[in-house]
């Protein structure tokens, strides 16, 4: 054979097998995409981050929008995996396989300043339905309550709902509605007579969590059910998880999975 055909042929290999290798394996590098509640957001974004890490052929995006995004975009599939920080009605179910990767609580908050340190759940539901107004009526400062919730459609606004205010009582119209838990905390960082509630995963020094009915929110509280307030964090989706959807899900329920659920603040659904 003529040498510089071989040569030719030898190039072209290389110049293929480079192409394989920089597409992924041939263009087989698999695309997962994660959308919906803003409190499973951070755990799901650090899962895909130590997954990747592991799997370079496989790319994980997570994005918030809400619990109501997640469960819509897993039903129509514009999603690969929707996350739900709240319960799925019957209707909402339907088409849809729920995983459960852990539980969290749900913290009422107050400004650091605030000498208020425990209320009980009536409490809370009487200031967030408005028939509480001042914090002198619960043994803090004579200072009108500035009441933070979450907007419709929030995972964690409808758990609060069902858990605290039950059927029949509102959330008060003139509360100050915020669009994720990060601006939940920012608004009562920033005002000294705020209360709010933001998920426990995403709690910090900069704002002081209250004991309801004498118990503080923590994972041993949630893990043991002392803490009322809380709820699920769930993976949703259509169908049954199949191929690199269904292996990420499989290693999330996994020891390490859930490991890194843990270290998230966040209840490991398996213990």
């Amino acid at each position: 054979m003529d040498t510089k055909l071989i040569i030719g042929i030898v190039v072209a290999i290389v110049i293929i097998a480079g192409a394989v290798l920089a597409l992924g394996g041939g263009g087989q590098q698999e695309k997962i995409d994660i959308v919906g509640s803003t409190s499973v957001q951070p755990v799901a974004e650090k899962l895909a981050a130590e997954y990747m890490k592991k799997h370079p052929n496989v790319k994980i995006n997570v994005q918030g929008g809400g619990s109501s995004v997640g469960i819509k975009s897993a039903q129509d599939g514009t999603a690969d995996i929707g996350t739900s920080s709240k319960e799925l009605k019957p209707d909402e179910k339907k088409g849809l396989t729920e995983y459960l990767i852990g539980k969290d609580g749900i913290a009422v908050i107050v400004n650091s300043k605030n000498t208020v340190s425990d209320l009980s759940k009536d409490q809370v539901k009487d200031i967030f339905s408005g028939k509480i107004t001042n914090w002198k009526e619960v043994g803090g400062p004579d200072a009108k309550i500035t009441v933070i919730t979450r907007e419709d459609g929030s995972g964690t606004r409808k758990a609060f709902e069902e858990i605290v205010m039950g059927k029949e009582t509102k959330i008060k119209k003139d509360a100050i509605v915020e669009s994720s838990t990060e601006a939940v905390k920012q608004a009562v960082k920033q005002d000294a007579n705020a209360i709010g509630f933001i998920s426990l995963a995403n709690l910090d020094e900069t704002v002081k969590a209250l004991k309801i009915d004498g118990v503080a929110p923590s994972e041993q509280t949630v893990a043991d059910g002392s803490y009322k307030i809380q709820r699920p964090f769930l993976f949703l989706v259509k169908g049954s998880a199949q191929g690199a959807v269904k292996d990420f899900i499989d290693w999330v329920l996994s020891p390490e999975g859930q490991a890194i659920v843990k270290s998230e603040k966040v209840v490991p659904a398996k213990a």
